[in-house]
């Protein structure tokens, strides 16, 4: 599974009155530019885009997506099977509002993600996606060159994208190591190869 990060927006709102439970909201935005790689003493910069709706395929069939604490899904916040996870998608960001059960409260996990998210060291927004296969969706993503007048960096741009977890994380950055692994940079001037083993699509 690919991790990603677009400088999503956190907010925690107080327990309502009557109510046991805490509240998060929180959203990832469409056609923000991540920077992958700096491109390093020889290389070129790398960049990412997730086009309006990239998600839309899984958020609108029903799954059963999960908020976790850093992609860690011994680490859940709330899930959409649990019903407390809801998601809403438009054009310009996947936006979500989740609570915390009762149940949950006194989780090591979940009791460090509040003192994280209080201290503000906790404030991103990470999805947790697949890329389908060519033969279902052979234009999911592409790679492009960036605008000359704006840099030489090249720039993959996600269209469609099988989203399973969004997650709260404290760095605001895409874990490079696993995306060299998953990820083809070769421009597209023709079909893009089958994803690898680590972004390959599963029912």
């Amino acid at each position: 599974m690919l991790e990603g990060f677009a400088n999503g927006e956190l907010f925690l709102e107080e327990r309502a009155q009557g109510s046991r439970r805490r509240r998060i909201r929180g959203k990832f935005p469409y056609r923000k530019r991540a920077v992958l790689s700096d491109g390093g003493r020889t290389g070129r910069p790398r960049k990412e885009v997730f086009e309006p709706r990239a998600f839309a395929y899984n958020v609108t069939a029903n799954v059963d997506i999960r908020l976790l604490v850093g992609h860690d899904f011994g680490k859940p916040l709330a899930s959409r099977g649990a019903g407390t996870l809801d998601l809403i998608d438009s054009a310009e960001a996947l936006t979500f509002k989740a609570e915390i059960a009762p149940e949950l409260e006194e989780a090591s996990w979940v009791r460090d993600f509040f003192a994280g998210f209080a201290a503000g060291l906790i404030m991103g927004i990470s999805p947790g996606f697949r890329i389908p296969p060519a033969r279902v969706a052979p234009d999911a993503e592409v790679i492009e060159e960036e605008d000359p007048a704006e840099g030489q960096a090249l720039i993959r741009r996600i269209r469609e994208a099988l989203l399973f977890e969004l997650s709260v994380v404290t760095a605001p950055a895409y874990k490079e190591a696993e995306l060299e692994e998953a990820r083809s940079w070769e421009r597209s001037q023709k079909p893009l190869a089958p994803p690898t083993h680590l972004a390959r699509w599963r029912l």
